[in-house]
Order: C-alpha cells, then sequence, then structure tokens
C-alpha cells in the first residue's frame, strides 16, 4: 500500500485531490495539510512514500517544505503554474501534475510511484550501479563508490572513488531520481551527498562548513542550510 499526503492550502482542491486518489486501491491517504508548518509536521511524524504537494501556498512555498525535510519522501508537484517545472525537477521530484489534475495523468503518476516504492532498495539490497554519461560515453559506476555529486550548470560533477572527478552530461536533477535515499543525503539544489562516505564536518565561520569523505582528499564546503539540513538527519538517524 503506497501511504500518501495531500498538501495544498485551498480546500476543494484537497477534496479533489483526495477524491482522485480514492479511485486507486494501491493509495491510503494518511494525512492532508493547508499550510507548510503542517505539511513538514505531518511529513516527520507518518513518514509517507509520498507527498503530494501545491507549490504557491499563502505563506509559503512547496519547496520552503522541502528546505526543512533532510530525507523527504517520493514528491509529487499539484499546481496551476507551469513556470515551476524546472525547479521541481532540479528537487528530484517524480512529477509534475498541472490543476486540474487528470484522471489518466494521475493514474500514470500512481504507477511510477508504485513501481519506485516495489523496487525501493532495503538496507540489505545489493549495491546499484548508476550510468552516466561523460566523454561521450557510458560509464555504469557502483553507487557505494560515490563520494558526491555537485550541479555544474547543465552538467553533474561526480566525486568518486575512481579518480579525477568526472563531468556527467546529465543534470543533477536527472540523476538524482536514479539514487537511494538513504545513504544519499540532498543538502540543496546543487549537492548530493553519500552519507555512508562521510567523514569529518567542521564549522569554520560565518555559517560555512567543510566535509571532509572517507577515501577522499578534497574538502567541500556548505552554506548553514545545507549544514543545519545534514545535522538534523544525523540527528533523526540517531533517535531511529
Amino acid at each position: 500500500m503506497l501511504r500518501v499526503i495531500v498538501v495544498d492550502d485551498e480546500l476543494p482542491a484537497r477534496q479533489g485531490m483526495r477524491q482522485l486518489l480514492s479511485e486507486h486501491t494501491t493509495v491510503e491517504v494518511v494525512g492532508e495539510a493547508s499550510t507548510p508548518q503542517q505539511a513538514v509536521t505531518l511529513i516527520r511524524n507518518h513518514r509517507p512514500d509520498a507527498v503530494f504537494l501545491d507549490i504557491e501556498m499563502h505563506s509559503a512555498s512547496g519547496f520552503d517544505i522541502l528546505e526543512q525535510l533532510p530525507d523527504p519522501p517520493a514528491i509529487v508537484f499539484v499546481t496551476a503554474h507551469s513556470q515551476y517545472a524546472i525547479q521541481a525537477y532540479d528537487v528530484a521530484a517524480v512529477d509534475y501534475l498541472l490543476k486540474p489534475v487528470r484522471p489518466q495523468r494521475l493514474a500514470e503518476t500512481i504507477e511510477r510511484l508504485n513501481t519506485r516504492h516495489i523496487t525501493a532498495p532495503t538496507v540489505s539490497a545489493a549495491p546499484s550501479l548508476l550510468r552516466i554519461k561523460a566523454g561521450g560515453r557510458t560509464i555504469a559506476i557502483n553507487t557505494t563508490s560515490l563520494v558526491l555529486l555537485r550541479a555544474d550548470k547543465d552538467y553533474t560533477a561526480i566525486f568518486w572513488d575512481g579518480g579525477s572527478p568526472l563531468l556527467a552530461s546529465q543534470s543533477l536533477g536527472q540523476l538524482a531520481i536514479r539514487l537511494s535515499y538513504p545513504p544519499f543525503l540532498k543538502l540543496n539544489r546543487s549537492l548530493i551527498i553519500n552519507i555512508n562516505r562521510l567523514k569529518q564536518v567542521e564549522r569554520v565561520g560565518r555559517g560555512q562548513s567543510l566535509l571532509r569523505f572517507d577515501g577522499h582528499s578534497e574538502e567541500f564546503a556548505i552554506g548553514r542550510t545545507a549544514a543545519d539540513r545534514l545535522t538534523l538527519f544525523q540527528q533523526k538517524g540517531a533517535l531511529d
């Protein structure tokens, strides 16, 4: 069963989405929220498999909600505005639905979520491969050898155990949907790290921190928001 939460500041929109979702026997709506604050609390408490998330709300945006979640569930944006599509995929959204949502279009999203849910790797699963396109060839990299991925305009710099960083022709958003969370953690729109490879976090002042990784000599600077997200993730793991 796919456990989902619906987030929208308009009651008719939430009711409409509930009605559409009720047609799918593999989906259970475990909660709904009308404000970003309610959404963050619900997601943290219920840990749903997916969130159907509005973008433009009165007090904040759907992207602001994601900034408060160190390890977000699968996200499906539901909005009346098409201009956020690129930004949505930059945060690895599973899908982007335009209002009014068509039943057939929603069915495609549910199928995608179910496939993702069923095939999600467990802790004991064998390491997976990430196929990247770099230098005119395709390279398959064991995800356990990945240290971090950093956006570089329309490309992605891949730091791994294989030597020099690789510059993938895919965007960070395109690669992000092929990774498992955890062990990967998206710290901001430009950086995804392998939490299993993280060795040390050093605060260096002015809101900056340095990340150091096992088997990798380079240090990586992050800002305060990313550092806070990492701290929250680590605290959550300790509580679990």
